[in-house]
């Protein structure tokens, strides 16, 4: 018995070569009794290491205790107190970085499956539609809310248990921002999960006014001094992509990794159903090696490509979530690591028809902390491709800070704003998330939305 509360409970997985070739999810999750099992290992530290370790501060030994006892209604009720959107953070948040890197059985042995236990709690209660719609009295103030991915959703769901009015204001003509537009329906499904928990903020009176682009529809200014908001809480994400500014990326069949997703995710180039338009080709290279890259591999391989990535540090340093790694090369992803492209070739019709390359090394740690990879002299080579994917992160949009008055931004155009508060250098006007911080993660992004809520709570209750 010692030696099974060492190890995780196996999950179910679809086949590395059945998945390949389809848009269904790959991890197809606990069943009561393995939930049960798993929850069985959780110590119940009095402590509770794991919370701190949880940018949204679930309580998680006392969700888990419901999980073992098989009160799984009682199980959501604890999560839904902390968190707004818990089917997605069981799929797509790092906790092998975060609640499950600090579990105190993972010092010897294997940390709680944490992640995979939220998830399914959250699937749980979605199929029994157990109710989470609990509010304090409506209080009459106005709260806008800009973008409807996670800082925006979890702001706009603290606030309205809170009572407040609140209105999302999303650019896009779908809510969700990188929930719907980002991340592949493999890893997160979109009818099923995001858009049953942007129901379930419906449900506690949240309204999403879609096609509303702040800055151009209307300003913030606005919004504040004509439409009665008495605050108003930026989550507009980091929608714009970086490039590499090397000689070939105006060529046809050169995306950017979010034009490639929102292409297939948002806009559902995959199913034949849909009429969008998007080239895959037959040799692709999707350069970098986050979890962006990895995404936008996996689904250039599910569209029938041979897929690489290239990235120029070792795979010790890919930023990638392990799973994500994993995962990539069962289904066949080819990594060319320590490989950086140079140029981009283009044929006479202006198409993609190869991508020149150095090899790397790496030399001393930069000044993010890894080794700085250095070319290889006479190194040079041509590889093979005929569409190439840019996946070198992205930053803020500049049309809101650029159209509302005493908004300031830092030399990386983020919003300058309080990591406390998420007050930002306009009164009245609080930010949050990749706005803040540029392109990190689903859950930093929540917990970012939920200090924001909190300090907008206090700010209207004085």
């Amino acid at each position: 018995m010692a030696m099974d509360r060492m190890k995780k409970t196996p999950i179910k997985e679809q086949d590395p070569k059945v998945r390949a070739t389809n848009f269904e999810e790959v991890c197809l999750g606990y069943n009561e009794e393995e939930a049960m099992q798993e929850a069985a290992r959780c110590l119940n530290c009095k402590n509770k290491p794991c919370v701190g370790g949880c940018p949204v501060a679930i309580d998680i030994p006392a969700f888990i205790q419901c999980v073992k006892a098989g009160n799984f209604e009682d199980a959501a009720k604890v999560i839904a107190k902390s968190s707004a959107l818990p089917a997605v953070c069981g799929r797509v948040c790092p906790q092998e970085v975060q609640c499950e890197e600090r579990c105190v059985l993972g010092i010897k042995g294997e940390p709680v499956s944490i992640g995979k236990l939220e998830r399914f709690v959250a699937d749980w209660s979605r199929e029994h539609k157990v109710d989470l719609s609990e509010t304090k009295p409506k209080n009459g103030k106005k709260v806008a809310v800009v973008g409807s991915g996670p800082a925006g959703l979890t702001a706009a769901g603290d606030l309205a248990k809170l009572g407040y009015d609140v209105t999302i204001f999303e650019a896009l003509h779908e809510a969700g921002g990188v929930l719907v537009y980002g991340i592949p329906e493999f890893r997160l499904p979109k009818d099923t999960v995001v858009k049953t928990e942007i129901e379930n903020l419906k449900k506690i009176g949240v309204k999403i006014e879609t096609n509303v682009i702040i800055g151009r529809t209307v300003s913030i200014d606005q919004l504040i001094d004509e439409e009665g908001f008495r605050a108003v809480f930026v989550g507009s994400g980091a929608g714009l992509p970086k490039f590499m500014g090397i000689p070939g990326e105006n060529l046809n069949g050169v995306f950017s990794a979010n034009e490639f997703l929102t292409r297939n995710n948002l806009m559902k180039a995959f199913r034949s159903d849909y009429d969008t338009p998007i080239k895959a080709g037959t040799k692709v290279a999707v350069v970098g090696g986050g979890n962006v890259a990895m995404d936008a591999a996996r689904t250039a391989l599910r569209l029938g490509a041979e897929v690489h990535i290239v990235y120029r540090r070792s795979e010790e340093e890919l930023p990638a979530r392990v799973e994500e790694v994993h995962h990539a090369k069962e289904e066949g992803i080819i990594f060319d690591l320590l490989t950086n492209p140079v140029e981009i070739l283009g044929d006479e019709k202006g198409w993609v028809k190869g991508m020149k390359c150095v090899k790397m090394e790496l030399g001393e740690p930069d000044a993010s902390g890894r080794r700085r990879p250095v070319e290889i002299e006479g190194s040079e080579f041509v590889m093979d491709v005929d569409t190439v994917i840019m996946s070198l992160g992205t930053s803020p949009n500049p049309l809101i800070y650029s159209t509302t008055k005493g908004l300031d931004v830092n030399k990386r155009l983020c919003l300058i704003a309080d990591e406390e508060t998420g007050k930002t250098t306009k009164d009245k006007v609080y930010a949050g998330g990749d706005a803040v911080t540029g392109a990190a993660t689903v859950i930093l992004a929540m917990g970012a939305g939920k200090k924001a809520a909190k300090a907008i709570d206090e700010f209207l209750s004085k």
